[in-house]
């Protein structure tokens, strides 16, 4: 907390979360300390990227004042996400009765016997969605690590890495799948075409057999008759 005399200011810093192409928005709290009228205007070193509202106004006695601070959308972080931005709160005791609209540049003119209080703030940027902290003994990929996803929810860091791994695997898997069934296809058709192939060449081993078989009754029975006959005709002359 920022104090001085007339106002108090809370936080002492403006803390931006950041994210790329994103608005992001902090507020700040004036509190009045003194039992007078109080106003206040608020200076950026950047006045295009950010908006105040309200940039001035007036604080009654022991009240408190919000201000919201908005920083516009940004297409690329910083080195480092260091921000060089400042912001300056002027505050100066005014008439009582004072309004909003009464509120001029001048009287935040630096003048002698005035009491113009000034406080100067720095701008930082922390991560919009920061990884929750691994408890002290805990491991990198222990049970207890967590992640955080959409600031709401938090898994577990092994069901993250198993998550992210899952993917992959199972697209992998299927083209193995899909591979080691086509190639038992192909397999299964080839045994196929052998097993046709086969058969073919085993009926015709079977009608040279028979063909053999065939041959060689016929020709022993010739050889048969011719001897019969000899035989016969022996007989026939020892008669």
């Amino acid at each position: 907390m920022s104090t001085g005399d007339l106002l108090s200011i809370q936080p002492t810093e403006l803390k931006f979360p950041f994210e790329l192409r994103k608005q992001s928005s902090c507020s700040m709290q004036l509190t009045n300390k003194t039992d007078q009228y109080v106003a206040f205007k608020v200076k950026t070193t950047n006045p295009k990227k950010y908006c105040v509202r309200p940039n001035n106004g007036v604080v009654l006695p022991g009240a408190t004042c919000n201000v919201t601070v908005t920083m516009q959308a940004q297409k690329e972080a910083p080195p480092d996400m260091q921000c060089k931005d400042k912001f300056l709160i002027q505050g100066v005791i005014a008439p009582h009765g004072t309004t909003t609209k009464d509120i001029t540049p001048e009287m935040f003119n630096k003048e002698e016997g005035k009491v113009l209080e000034e406080f100067k703030m720095r701008v930082v940027y922390i991560p919009a969605n920061p990884p929750s902290p691994v408890p002290e003994g805990s491991e990198e990929g222990s049970p207890g690590a967590s992640l955080v996803e959409d600031g709401n929810r938090s898994v577990s860091l092994p069901d993250a890495v198993t998550k992210s791994l899952m993917e992959p695997v199972e697209k992998t898997s299927s083209v193995e799948t899909w591979s080691m069934m086509s190639k038992l296809t192909e397999e299964k058709a080839s045994a196929l075409q052998q097993n046709q192939k086969l058969r073919n060449e085993l009926e015709l081993l079977r009608r040279e057999i028979n063909k053999r078989r065939d041959g060689g009754f016929s020709l022993l029975f010739v050889v048969l008759i011719g001897l019969l006959g000899l035989l016969v005709g022996y007989f026939i002359k020892m008669t």
